[in-house]
């Protein structure tokens, strides 16, 4: 028979679940750790003095002191020192910044690029110069604990292989073995949909839901699926490609090589095709688009129509296989549902399963463009989580 976890296995289990608490909740009293986690006053205060020592985090007293009696101490992550590098490789720009513990976001450096073909070896120059950049101004005293990426394609977790991104013009690229070359960091790589998936479940509109699926569009259509609380990888980290669930076998040529996927349906091109404009305009585009929907172009409201029926056939698939408390409209995808909510309805009624459907919560984002980013840091942060003691 196997033994049981011995005590040191139980107590760095704790160190992590506390500092995950602190680090996902911001500042948070040793009342409130002890409730959370179902541990006594005491071993709270042991856990918390040895993460106090290992300087992941600091007790204050509470700022607004009221009552009577000993106030409860407030834990707080060491934002400032404790800090990870975070990037972005999208399809129109390759985002960097130094995130603290808690997730906050220290220094950020960006850079906009025209859509199409991106050469892995300029995003690299770029990244690896922002991350020069970035090491400078930091804190003398500052601690890297990690770095991850997120990356608008196909990428294989175990090592950051970047199978297929169309998009970026990328097939078989070793992104994450480069980077961490490049930056001196083992760098954690996801996908980008993915990545956004778990930072909306950890801080934004789908915090306190275990089932999630966030959709994502641009020029293609990305998903991050979240399953019980955790994110949904599939066996090399290639799953929630739903922007290539084939919803239309009529349908026109998809960049995958396939056709009617759903991705032709909602995506950019498809959207500004079907109000017969030029294909290529990309996000703003879309804006122009939405716009002059609201202000009477029957051609643009015919156009959201069509796509928002299309959005909400693909939705109550996804509902039905796999049953979440939220979904989440995230890129374009956002503007399209809240000015086709009624199609997108329309069809989940019509297609949903009632017991599915009818509790699910239907959201746009609440953490702005920077989203896949914070995804990105959370990554990064896995490692300092798992075992807070373990990491240097």
């Amino acid at each position: 028979m196997r033994a049981g976890p011995s005590q040191e296995e139980i107590r760095r289990y704790n160190l992590g679940s506390l500092l995950r608490h602190v680090h996902v909740l911001g500042p948070t009293s040793r009342a409130q750790l002890t409730a959370l986690m179902g541990l006594n006053r005491s071993t709270i205060g042991a856990l918390t003095a040895d993460l106090v020592a290992a300087d992941l985090v600091r007790e204050e007293l509470p700022r607004d002191r009221q009552g009577a009696g000993r106030p409860s101490l407030v834990v707080r992550p060491v934002s400032e020192r404790i800090h990870v590098y975070a990037f972005h490789v999208g399809v129109d720009r390759v985002v960097a910044a130094r995130v603290g513990l808690g997730c906050v976001v220290l220094d950020r450096r960006e850079m906009i690029h025209p859509r199409g073909a991106f050469s892995p070896d300029d995003v690299l120059r770029t990244v690896t110069g922002f991350v020069e950049q970035m090491r400078r101004s930091a804190p003398a005293d500052g601690t890297c604990v990690g770095a991850g990426a997120s990356v608008s394609g196909l990428v294989r977790h175990v090592d950051g292989m970047v199978s297929f991104g169309p998009n970026l013009g990328w097939r078989d690229e070793p992104f994450g073995d480069r980077l961490s070359g490049l930056v001196g960091e083992r760098v954690m790589v996801g996908n980008d949909a993915d990545l956004s998936a778990l930072a909306e479940h950890l801080r934004g509109v789908a915090a306190g839901s275990d089932d999630v699926v966030y959709l994502h569009g641009d020029v293609g259509i990305g998903g991050g699926i979240i399953v019980a609380g955790r994110l949904l990888g599939g066996h090399e980290g290639y799953g929630g490609e739903v922007g290539h669930m084939v919803v239309n076998p009529t349908g026109g040529p998809c960049g995958c090589g396939s056709r009617g996927c759903w991705e032709t349906e909602i995506g950019e091109r498809a959207l500004l095709e079907a109000a017969g404009r030029a294909p290529d305009e990309g996000r703003t585009g879309v804006a122009a688009l939405i716009d002059a929907a609201s202000r009477g172009d029957a051609d643009a409201q015919e156009a959201l129509r069509r796509v928002g029926d299309w959005l909400g056939f693909g939705v109550a698939n996804l509902i039905n296989i796999f049953n979440p408390q939220t979904v989440v409209f995230g890129g374009h995808l956002r503007d399209v549902y809240l000015a086709s909510a009624a199609q997108v309805r329309g069809r989940l009624n019509r297609m949903g399963l009632h017991a599915s459907r009818e509790p699910v919560k239907l959201r746009t984002p609440s953490l702005g463009e920077d989203l896949p980013l914070i995804g990105a840091a959370e990554l990064a942060f896995t490692r300092l989580l798992e075992d807070p003691l373990g990491t240097p």
